[in-house]
């Protein structure tokens, strides 16, 4: 392939290379160089890499991979930093795009260069399953209320979770929640990084949701949310039904840098 362009952008702390793929530039087959792309110590390092394509229809496609090489699902951060980097490519018509990728059509708004609302699918049921909730907000989610989010061991407690025959072949994301005075605080162990991320978008989407339940409210609402990573807000509506429509994730979406990389000479490790 040789030298490649590459942009690293983060939205609160969830990072991911990205790629201007209209030109087929990037073969999206190549697992074990995406892993290593993403490699923190042998490769640019990122939770995941994203290619940006033409679709037919729209004003681009989302092409979402996992930091394990795999295509993944939906990612929302991921799209509010692809539609910040549409917008630096002159693909973002006064502040407004629709966008394909692995879920179905999306909009999304950049409010300026560096904060981008994104609208998620429509989630029309949420599972009680033991102790926590269970919903799809374009990934797979658990959703559990906790106290003392600080102190947990993400990890140690979302990895059996994640790889519960409850949720096998795919698994699952888990998501550990704890009420706060303003809004909520969200900590995530994602599927594919098989990691603590410091923010999982889909995953704030999931665990706004779960509190709109939690407190049976109806119509409209914003929910601020806290990660590690940074603070983001969802907005939604929840009808007489329990379904939640009009769901939007908003936050931050930066450019960190860019650069070349030669992939020829790369070094493919185990």
């Amino acid at each position: 392939m040789g030298a490649l362009q590459f942009f690293k952008y983060q939205g609160t702390g969830n990072d991911f290379v990205v790629i201007d793929n209209r030109n087929q530039v990037f073969d999206p087959a190549d697992e074990l160089l995406i892993h290593n792309l993403c490699d923190r110590r042998f490769g640019i390092g990122a939770d995941g890499l994203m290619l940006l394509e033409h679709a037919e229809g729209y004003d681009f496609r989302m092409i979402y991979f996992n930091a394990d090489g795999k295509e993944g699902t939906m990612c929302g951060n991921g799209g509010r930093c692809l539609a910040a980097f549409a917008h630096r490519l002159g693909l973002v018509v006064d502040g407004y795009c629709r966008f394909l990728a692995v879920d179905g059509p999306h909009e999304a708004r950049v409010v300026r260069p560096d904060w981008v609302e994104l609208k998620m699918i429509d989630v029309p049921l949420v599972r009680t399953m033991k102790n926590f909730y269970v919903l799809n907000t374009g990934s797979p989610h658990v959703v559990s209320f906790r106290e003392g989010l600080e102190a947990l061991d993400v990890a140690a407690e979302g990895m059996p979770i994640r790889w519960s025959d409850d949720f096998q072949p795919e698994g699952t994301n888990v998501n550990f929640v704890e009420k706060t005075e303003s809004g909520l605080s969200v900590a995530t162990y994602e599927r594919g990084v098989e990691a603590e991320t410091l923010s999982c978008g889909t995953g704030v989407t999931a665990a706004a949701l779960c509190i709109a339940v939690e407190r049976d409210l109806r119509g409209a609402h914003k929910v601020p949310v806290w990660t590690r990573g940074g603070d983001l807000a969802v907005k939604f509506f929840r009808g007489d039904d329990g379904g939640m429509t009009d769901i939007w994730l908003c936050g931050p979406a930066t450019l960190v840098f860019e650069g070349m990389i030669n992939t020829t000479n790369f070094f493919q490790h185990d």
